[in-house]
Formats: C-alpha cells, structure tokens, sequence
C-alpha cells in the first residue's frame, strides 16, 4: 500500500491549501480514509474522515468548518481543502487508510507552514 500525499507549503495565515492523497495498492473504494496532522511539539492528531463512498464526513472540531474532504475513487484520490488557515494549522499532514476503525496505512505526510 502506498498512500502519497502532496500539496502542502507555505501559505500565509488566511490563505488557501488544496492537499491531494494518491493511493495504490489497495481497493481504494473499499476504505475509509482520512488525514491527521502532527504540530511542531505535539502529537500527531486526527483532521477528517470520509467514509468508503464520501457521503459521510468528519471533522475535529477545532477546525471551525474551515477544511472539507472530499475523494473520488475513480482516481484513488483524497482531497483536503484547507481554508481560512491560521498558524496553528502549521504541521506535517498525513493521509491514512482505515481498518476496521482505526488507521492502517499511512503516507509520508506533506509540510504546511502557516505564517501569521
């Protein structure tokens, strides 16, 4: 399973991030997926979740409805657009694959810098 996450950089504080996941080596609509992200000094915590078709999402509450994820499994793609980014958002993003209710598979993860 390889799960490849791209898109991230340096934005400044209110501006706009699209990350992308590609997947292979697994039945990418089979799966739940989601992104977690680890902050400089933190530990690595959850983002979103999607479900296997996209009709059901998740959110930390801490993001205040300013990310939306999105798939399409005709690509094995993942989509995180980040909106309205703030400093805190700063952290390496990774995408994961869902076991049974936990993640299984993880990418590399992709750099985001906010600067205020």
């Amino acid at each position: 399973v390889r799960l490849q996450a791209s898109g991230g950089g340096l934005v400044q504080a209110g501006g706009s991030l699209r990350l992308s996941c590609a997947a292979s080596g697994l039945t990418f609509s089979r799966y739940d997926m989601g992104w977690f992200r680890q902050s400089p000094g933190k530990e690595r915590e959850f983002v979103a979740h999607i479900s296997w078709s996209g009709e059901s999402t998740k959110y930390a509450d801490s993001l205040e409805g300013r990310f939306t994820l999105s798939r399409d499994n005709t690509k094995n793609a993942l989509y995180l657009q980040m909106n309205d980014l703030k400093p805190e958002d700063t952290g390496i993003y990774y995408c994961a694959s869902y076991g049974s209710a936990s993640p299984n598979y993880w990418g590399k993860g992709t750099l985001v810098t906010v600067s205020s």
